[in-house]
């Protein structure tokens, strides 16, 4: 038998007029995580399929729970569409499914894409269930609640036999909603918000904001561990680390005791609308949770917000902290995150920071320093990590 991944696209098949651009896109990027093993991929309209050596299988599967776009995917096996060709290829799937001397209840649902076919789908269901039930005495039928469902997909050139199905994490394609820029701290909630916005597409550049000495390279060294793991799903990216420390001992030497978080913020957002410019990126992104902390109340928000143009993505806006400690754990970022190195939003916390800040008076505290020289010196200062899942934190250098 031929054996191969059959691979089930899912939302994908929304996107009509655009359903093409995200069937190649996906098909880049199965290829791209894929690379180094001996597979050879086919895609269609409808399906995409893996042809592989039989030792790989586990790797291959572990790696496409890693790709967003993929609705589900299954061990499939090939045959000619003929009818002898597909009762044989049952037979043999269910002698290797099955363990003898036990019994079971089946299902056939079979997918008829060929209307040539001289069976729709229903008499195929029957056909092939006669079939099962004259060559298996230990099956039964169960329409409702089948141990066994055998999927029989009869396409133009081949058919397509198989039991398990394996749920994909869904989403769409990397890269086919465009770039955006997150804002990557060292904390729980901004991680859990790059996955989210990757599985919808996003491709990300990674923004940290970086307060030498207030901070330290051991912080820097965690950001670098999260925006590994976050390459897993959305592939290589860059990781733009910000010398904020000037700009940041001129907020709190010049802006009154309880408005330093908030003018900060603004000056974060001022830096990424510049970093999306010249990155060609068309949101910011961040981990912010409604009510979560002082500027995170709908009132910061706005002030927050009024700074720059481009929209803000908020993933975990409306999540709970458990909510988001969950997904955190199950993209394995939690560890990391909780590693006790402080990142220069925490560094500087005032004890009663504003939480319905005005925005004349910040606009007003602003005036106080040249906040713009301090951006533009920052801006010229840089420094860019190229990113991905096996990157080596020892070996990187300034790429500007």
């Amino acid at each position: 038998m031929n054996r191969l991944i059959l691979i089930k696209y899912g939302e994908l098949t929304t996107k009509k007029g655009n359903r093409k651009l995200f069937i190649n896109t996906l098909y880049n990027n199965i290829l791209e995580k894929l690379n180094g093993l001996d597979v050879i991929i086919h895609k269609d309209i409808s399906r995409m399929y893996i042809e592989y050596d039989s030792s790989l299988e586990d790797i291959i599967l572990k790696k496409l729970n890693q790709v967003f776009g993929i609705h589900a995917y299954s061990i499939a096996y090939k045959t000619e569409t003929n009818l002898e060709s597909i009762n044989n290829t049952i037979k043999e799937v269910l002698e290797k499914y099955l363990e003898n001397n036990q019994e079971y209840t089946f299902k056939v649902e079979t997918k008829r894409s060929d209307k040539k076919f001289f069976m729709d789908s229903m008499e195929c269901n029957h056909k092939f269930g006669g079939f099962i039930l004259k060559n298996f005495s230990n099956l039964k039928v169960d329409v409702h609640n089948p141990d066994v469902l055998v999927h029989v997909e009869i396409r133009f050139d081949y058919s397509y036999i198989y039991i398990n199905e394996y749920k994909g994490i869904g989403g769409y394609p990397v890269g086919t909603l465009g770039r955006g820029a997150l804002m990557l701290s060292g904390g729980i909630d901004s991680p859990v918000a790059g996955y989210l916005a990757i599985k919808r597409g996003i491709k990300l550049d990674l923004v940290y904001f970086e307060a030498i000495p207030h901070t330290s390279i051991e912080a820097r060294n965690k950001v670098i561990e999260l925006a590994k793991k976050l390459a897993i799903f959305g592939g290589s990216m860059r990781l733009i680390v910000v010398p904020f420390t000037k700009l940041q001992e001129n907020i709190y030497k010049y802006v009154d005791g309880n408005y330093p978080i908030t003018i900060m913020r603004r000056m974060m957002y001022r830096i990424m609308e510049k970093l999306s410019l010249k990155f060609k990126d068309l949101a910011i992104i961040n981990g912010e949770s409604v009510g979560q902390v002082a500027s995170q109340t709908l009132t910061s928000m706005n002030v927050i917000n009024s700074v720059t143009h481009l929209p803000v993505i908020r993933p975990v806006a409306c999540f709970d902290k458990l909510e988001i400690i969950d997904i955190a754990k199950k993209i394995d970022t939690y560890d990391i995150s909780i590693l006790p190195f402080e990142d220069c939003c925490t560094v500087f916390v005032p004890k009663h920071p504003v939480i319905n800040p005005s925005i004349e008076r910040c606009i007003e505290m602003e005036k106080s320093f040249d906040y713009e020289s301090l951006i533009n010196e920052i801006m010229n200062n840089l420094l860019i990590i190229k990113i991905d899942e096996h990157f080596e934190e020892n070996k990187y250098s300034d790429v500007l």
